[in-house]
């Protein structure tokens, strides 16, 4: 028995296997095809789920990426990759809330593998567009509630005034109590939708940019010089260019790099005040 078991397991691979070879060519259906005859003899095993869901992310079938990337989970929640493919099924279903969980997951898993490659990038750039999305929805029916207060109280001062017969303005000219309670009820209204309203990047202060690419920090590191940069750049920068700092010219190594966290509470502060930021780095 246990040897038709290890047949059968042996099999499956060899569908993964040849699975992954038309995945290379771009022959996603034969690749699909592949896929789902490796889980027909191994329903669980979570790699062949993901495999298939990634087929289905090329194709942008979300339907499908959804199904399969939620299936190999089930099997293995440490999977990076399927909390990427959940997420971006999510994102194009506009369920912003969900894909933001399962950006984030992804990211954590892979700080606490603390992995270095582009997996991470990706992950980061599809998690700053749905929280911009997010924000962007909610922002909007905020700013539309806010509106139709602002007009009820509007229209409910006027009333009152008119009925107090203290509507128009004093003989000589000067401001009467009802136009200074419509200013003051403006600037009140214009102080709720300060967080709603993006504004220019150059609002955004230097400091929690990345000297290189002028982007929001995400994972900043400092130098013995003292100037802060994006990891990830920083690193492209001392592997292609050279080992010195890219501002003071002093020699550096990566090993030389250490996490400023300072920065990176400033910045998650920020970003919690001002979503709109995250446009920045979509």
């Amino acid at each position: 028995m246990a040897a038709g078991g290890d047949g059968v397991a042996q099999q499956a691979e060899l569908r993964r296997i040849e699975g992954n070879a038309c995945f290379k060519k771009a022959r996603l259906g034969a690749a699909i095809d592949c896929y789902t005859e490796a889980i027909a003899l191994c329903p669980n095993v979570a790699v062949y789920w993901m495999n298939r869901a990634l087929c289905h992310f090329r194709r942008k079938e979300w339907a499908k990426v959804e199904a399969d990337s939620r299936r190999a989970l089930a099997l293995d929640a440490t999977l990076v990759k399927g909390h990427y493919l959940l997420g971006c099924a999510l994102l194009d279903k506009e369920d912003f809330g969900l894909a933001i969980k399962e950006f984030e997951k992804a990211l954590n898993l892979l700080k606490s593998e603390n992995s270095t490659d582009k997996m991470a990038e990706d992950v980061w750039q599809v998690l700053a567009k749905a929280k911009y999305l997010d924000w962007e929805k909610h922002s909007t029916e905020r700013v539309w509630r806010i509106q139709s207060l602002k007009e009820a109280c509007e229209s409910a001062l006027q009333e009152h005034h008119f009925l107090s017969g203290t509507l128009v303005e004093d003989s000589d000219g000067s401001s009467n109590e009802y136009s200074e309670q419509i200013k003051l009820l403006s600037e009140v209204f214009s102080k709720a939708t300060l967080a709603d309203t993006p504004v220019d990047v150059k609002a955004v202060p230097d400091y929690l940019c990345c000297q290189i690419t002028f982007e929001i920090f995400r994972d900043p590191v400092i130098t013995p010089s003292g100037v802060t940069y994006e990891r990830a750049v920083l690193l492209e920068h001392l592997d292609k260019v050279g080992n010195f700092d890219p501002v003071t010219r002093e020699p550096l190594k990566e090993h030389q790099l250490v996490p400023n966290l300072a920065i990176k509470e400033a910045v998650q502060a920020y970003l919690k005040e001002h979503s709109w930021a995250y446009r920045l780095n979509c």
